[in-house]
This record gives C-alpha cells, sequence and structure tokens, in this order.
C-alpha cells in the first residue's frame, strides 16, 4: 500500500516482510490467556515511528475479562524494545470502540509483533486493524497486512492471515476453553473476529490461595513457596552442562552451584524452625559449601547437570511441605531460642532470598555466550 515514491525511501531505510505460515499440527494446553498475532521484519538505519489501531468490544463474564490490543519490538540485542498495550475491559453496555497504540523502533530493532490477546470467558469482537509507518516528511503511510478485517473467514479454529503461538516443535498451542469465530456483529465490512471464553480454567501460577490440608496462613505461606521454586525450575530446567556450568567472571557463581545454594539456606532454616539448632557435623560437611559459596563451590559444583541440583533442592522443599503441614498459625509468631525473628519471618526470608538469586539466575542465564561449532576440516595431502 505504499506509494510508488515511498517505495524507494523505505526500502533504503525499512525492510518489510510478513512471517508466513505453514502446516502445523495443535497441542491443546491450559491457560487464562489466549493470543493472535502478527510479526513483521523491520530494518532501519533511524528512529521510525509507527501506529497500530482496531475496534474492540469486549462482552465479559467474569471480573477478569478483558481483550487487549498490544505492539512490540524485539531487538537484536538483549536489550527490550518498545511494548504497549491497551485494554477493553467489562463494559455494563458493550459497544465497537477504538484503540491506538503510538510506537517506535530504531536501528536495533529485529522485529514488530502485533495483535490482540483476551483472559477468561466472555466474548471478545476484534475489527479493522490497521498499521501505518511514519515517512520522512512526517505522514503516516499504511503498511498492508493480511486479512485485517476479518473478511477472510475462520477455518478450523484458525484465522486466515493470523498468528497462533507455537511450541519449540512449532506445534499451534491451542488453549483449553478459547475458539476463534467469525462473526456478522462488523464494526466495519461484512465480517469481525470473535473469540469465546467459555470453561477457561483459572490460572494457578499466577495467584497466591491458601493450600488445602494446611492452616489458613501455613497453606498461604506453602502457596507462595512453591510459586517460586517452580519459576526457578522453569528458568533453568532446559540449561545443559555447559550453561550449568557457565563462569561469568573467577568471583562469579555457576548457575548449578546457586541452586545449590537455594537447597543449602533452606535446609538451615528448616533446622532452625523446626529444630532449633544450626547444622551438626554431618550436616555441616554435606551443606556448608553450598551455603557458603565461594572459591570451595566454584570448584565442586561443576560437571553435573541441572537435574543433579534441582533433585536436591525439590527433595528439601519436600521436607518443608511435610514439616509444615504438622504446624498450624500460631507456630508462625514462635520463635526459638536465642531468635529475634519469629518462624514466620524467617520463612519469608527463605523467599526473599530465593527471589533475590533468581534475578541473579536470570542475569547470568543471559550472559552465557552461544554456542561455538568449530568444525575442523582435515588436512589435505599434497604428494610431491
Amino acid at each position: 500500500m505504499f506509494s510508488k515514491t515511498l517505495k524507494i525511501v523505505v526500502t533504503a531505510l525499512i525492510f518489510i516482510s510478513s512471517t508466513t505460515v505453514v502446516s502445523q499440527t495443535t497441542k491443546e494446553i491450559t491457560r487464562e490467556w489466549v493470543a493472535f498475532f502478527q510479526e513483521v521484519a523491520v530494518k532501519t538505519d533511524k528512529k521510525v515511528k509507527f501506529k497500530l489501531r482496531a475496534n474492540l468490544k469486549t462482552v465479559g463474564r467474569k471480573s477478569n475479562s478483558a481483550a487487549t490490543l498490544y505492539a512490540r519490538i524485539d531487538n537484536k540485542t538483549e536489550e527490550s524494545g518498545f511494548r504497549e498495550s491497551v485494554q477493553d475491559s467489562v463494559l455494563n453496555n458493550p459497544k465497537w470502540t477504538p484503540y491506538e497504540i503510538e510506537g517506535h523502533f530504531d536501528e536495533a530493532a529485529e522485529k514488530l509483533t502485533f495483535g490482540a490477546w483476551v483472559v477468561s470467558d466472555g466474548e471478545f469482537y476484534f475489527d479493522n486493524f490497521e498499521l501505518f509507518f511514519q515517512k520522512e516528511g512526517g505522514n503516516y503511510e499504511p503498511v498492508t497486512i493480511a486479512n485485517p478485517g476479518f473478511e477472510e473467514k475462520v477455518q478450523n479454529d484458525n484465522i486466515p492471515g493470523w498468528l497462533q503461538d507455537v511450541d519449540k516443535e512449532k506445534n499451534i498451542k491451542k488453549v483449553k476453553g478459547y475458539t476463534f469465530h467469525s462473526s456478522d456483529e462488523a464494526q466495519n465490512g461484512k465480517l469481525a473476529i470473535v473469540v469465546r471464553g467459555d470453561g477457561v480454567e483459572h490460572s494457578q501460577a499466577s495467584n497466591i490461595n491458601a493450600e488445602e490440608g494446611f492452616t489458613p496462613q501455613i497453606g498461604t505461606l506453602v502457596s507462595m513457596l512453591n510459586n517460586l521454586s517452580n519459576r526457578v525450575e522453569r528458568v533453568v530446567k532446559d540449561l545443559d552442562i555447559r550453561q550449568t556450568d557457565h563462569l561469568l567472571d573467577e568471583k562469579a557463581n555457576r548457575i548449578g552451584a546457586l541452586i545449590m545454594h537455594l537447597a543449602a539456606a533452606e535446609k538451615i532454616y528448616q533446622n532452625l524452625t523446626f529444630k532449633h539448632r544450626r547444622f551438626n557435623k554431618e550436616e555441616k560437611e554435606k551443606w556448608q559449601t553450598g551455603l557458603s559459596l565461594g572459591e570451595e563451590a566454584r570448584e565442586e559444583f561443576k560437571g553435573k547437570p541441572i537435574t543433579y541440583y534441582l533433585d536436591i533442592y525439590k527433595e528439601v522443599r519436600k521436607k518443608t511441605i511435610e514439616e509444615l503441614k504438622k504446624r498450624n498459625d500460631e507456630w508462625l509468631e514462635q520463635s526459638w531460642p536465642g531468635s529475634t525473628m519469629n518462624n514466620h519471618f524467617a520463612w519469608f526470608h527463605v523467599m526473599e532470598h530465593q527471589s533475590s538469586h533468581l534475578g541473579q539466575i536470570l542475569m547470568l542465564k543471559k550472559r552465557i555466550p552461544e554456542e561455538k561449532n568449530d568444525i575442523k576440516l582435515p588436512e589435505e595431502k599434497v604428494n610431491n
């Protein structure tokens, strides 16, 4: 949709290519939200502004029902690019409402992703997507996007021209409870898209609730502990030994050692709050290096898969849960001999400690260099 004159400018400044869709299999997952989107590869030598527009209408059935328009820039570097979203939530009298996002990208940009996501049960309508890039004179020129008004009908729960989430094997992730449909309740043209959420399962991963089988406050404590440990595991579980053992510098800690440190710190607080003592000689030999870290830990904790450390971490957590199940909320207010903190604060500190090191692990993971695959060709023999 660019003019001929603009094409010359755009060719010099911005390279645009739409992502193509190939035949894919589907995989059903459970999640509280679903998205559809398009991707545009971008390349520029200067800052470029863009606008994304669409019309949304939400007929929500739950307190968190909402439809959201979003745009995100992914950079070639690790630095985050522009990202913004605008939300159309539950309305007493739902009606078509126009929304606009103004964004930008620069020479670091690699890809613009734009589209929408919805949360929870309801009917979520979308129509008339428009994308504009600013040209040198300051005016905005429309960019051609696939099926912007959804006049091409939904087929087999797929929206022509639009993408859905995929896993590592490129299987489309179909979210249980959500379906896509063409609708004649269009804002413009003959058709719109409606995403229906019916029986969408509430996400427990981002909610804190009292776990069953415990007194109320201890049940909430267990929920928070498990939320953090699950996040730690999710971040590291796919690391190979090279990544697990990567050392950022001579004073840093390996990720494997940090998982061992989390296990050792939780173990010492088990002893303090459940047994009212520190490590005995046997326990000290097993746990002190992980607790203290430093040079000894750098030497000891290497050459093992990430599962080695995660198994130890999970075994310690299993013991924590077993012991907390034996106690009640009154116990949280108690202390152990010589302590200035109560048991509740002690286990709050365990969570605080794990959250702190999770941030460290995320930073270290980002700094792991890509593996070099040097191929050494056989030397050619020259016959004299």
